[in-house]
């Protein structure tokens, strides 16, 4: 398959290659665009030869449920009932953003974009090349990442051309995103908000809109035969190529076991570590070792930006080990750990 890359400006954005993006959502096909948590690879969320084009594209289970993108509260209705007022709430407050709302289905959205579940998870991007697509497609949009399933996410157009070029119709490159993360996901099926996957909007910032609200278990555990109402509650997500191992301990014990790994192995390592602990590395970068800061830790939205971007550049630089230190698992870096935790395939060891 020939895929058509439109190189696009966010401000200045191409109505022409929007129309033709648009065209040819409606017509079944499959567009990658940038939103401001990731790149998301689209197609009708209505149409479910659509839906499963996505999962084929991606090597996606099919069990893994959709997030259908609106560019209006309006276009909610058109796709969910059962919506709670303290919801409405939540909508008001990070609406259009980085969260992503779980309602009952209507029946006529295909079971296909659920992964065959009655629920649907449905965010309203607030990103300028995502809203134009949508509207121009005159649908909702199902959007997983634009990666290969189990890949660190896209965060850059290069990604997305790197993973699915030659799998797609389209590809719209609109830059580097601006948060890094995916979207907060919150279950709002019950009585009260539950957080199924953490993100930008963190627990803090929901629970001073709408009160006391849980998290599922499986944010930073893993737990076997989990049914997934939410994408990345159950397979492996996030994965650079290498085997991938967390500390997490006092700086100067994680450092020296980290330190200790490295010089034990006969292949070249990654280690991610933060600005502040840079000093704990110095003369260990070599010629079989690679030393990357996530950022700094007292600026934990610089740390979500990079995340992914480091995980790829490993990936890059063919390491084949990476070792890295944990981060404090308290409002932003929750999310940052889930999908840390998530990357190396739990391997996430106290000292």
């Amino acid at each position: 398959m020939d895929t058509i890359i439109y190189h696009l400006n966010s401000n200045e954005i191409d109505q022409s290659a929007i129309e033709k993006a648009g065209d040819i959502i409606k017509n079944g096909g499959l567009v990658a665009f940038p939103t401001e948590t990731v790149y998301g690879l689209g197609g009708d969320a209505m149409n479910a030869k659509a839906s499963a084009k996505i999962y084929e594209a991606k090597g996606r289970p099919s069990d893994n449920p959709l997030i259908a993108h609106i560019a209006s509260q309006e276009m909610l209705d058109d796709l969910v009932e059962d919506v709670p007022e303290w919801s409405r709430k939540l909508m008001e407050a990070f609406w259009p953003g980085p969260m992503t709302l779980i309602f009952h289905k209507k029946n006529t959205v295909p079971d296909s974009t659920t992964g065959g579940l009655e629920t649907l998870a449905v965010r309203f991007p607030n990103h300028p090349v995502a809203q134009a697509l949508i509207k121009s497609a005159g649908t909702s949009i199902a959007a997983p990442s634009a990666n290969i399933s189990g890949r660190p996410s896209p965060t850059k157009g290069e990604h997305v051309i790197e993973d699915l070029d030659g799998r797609i119709d389209c590809i719209i490159d609109g830059g580097e995103v601006e948060v890094g993360i995916e979207s907060t996901i919150i279950d709002c099926t019950g009585d009260a908000p539950m957080i199924l996957r953490p993100g930008y909007i963190t627990k803090e910032k929901i629970e001073d809109v709408v009160g006391e609200t849980t998290v599922d278990p499986s944010i930073l555990e893993k737990i076997e035969d989990v049914v997934p109402k939410a994408p990345g509650m159950k397979y492996k997500h996030y994965a650079p190529k290498a085997d991938f191992v967390m500390y997490r301990g006092n700086a100067n014990k994680v450092a020296e076991k980290i330190i200790g790994e490295a010089n034990s192995k006969d292949a070249k390592v990654g280690i991610i570590t933060v600005d502040q602990h840079l000093n704990l590395y110095e003369g260990l970068v070599g010629e079989n070792v690679e030393v990357i800061s996530l950022g700094d830790v007292d600026n934990l939205d610089s740390i979500a930006h990079a995340l992914f971007n480091v995980l790829r550049e490993f990936d890059e630089k063919q390491v084949e080990y990476i070792i890295g230190e944990t981060i404090p698992e308290e409002n932003l870096g929750t999310a940052i750990m889930n999908r840390l935790t998530k990357a190396s395939g739990y391997q996430v060891k106290d000292i």
